[in-house]
């Protein structure tokens, strides 16, 4: 394998007027919408060839959000900052940050949703 396993991340939200500002003001980025038949999708920045994985936020019946074992980790410059915006913005941290030894530090929040997220950073 040429390339991270991880290509694609979908993290389901129930508000997704909710869900859209928390990780924007919580990732300091914007979302750009996809246009899908039977879905309501907006998806991270992606930069074509660019390293990481590529996701959104899908708003879909019939599928429920929070409780799944899904985690997904955020790249950050220093996930305390982020975890910090998390709470800010009515999340909850649910490990501040830690280290991971060489591999750098986490943190572990919940969205509004319900859904746990990782954020992870070197410093």
């Amino acid at each position: 394998m040429k390339t991270n396993p991880v290509v694609w991340f979908e993290i389901y939200v129930q508000d997704m007027a909710r869900a859209k500002t928390f990780y924007e003001k919580m990732l300091d980025l914007q979302l750009v919408e996809l246009p899908s038949e039977g879905m309501e999708m907006w998806t991270f920045p992606m930069l074509d060839n660019g390293p990481g994985a590529m996701g959104a936020l899908v708003k879909m019946e019939g599928c429920p959000s929070g409780g799944n074992s899904t985690l997904v980790y955020f790249a950050c410059d220093d996930c305390a900052i982020e975890a910090a915006r998390a709470k800010e913005q009515g999340g909850q941290i649910f490990k501040e940050k830690f280290s991971i030894g060489e591999y750098g530090f986490i943190a572990l929040v919940a969205d509004l949703d319900g859904n746990m997220i990782g954020l992870h950073s070197m410093q």
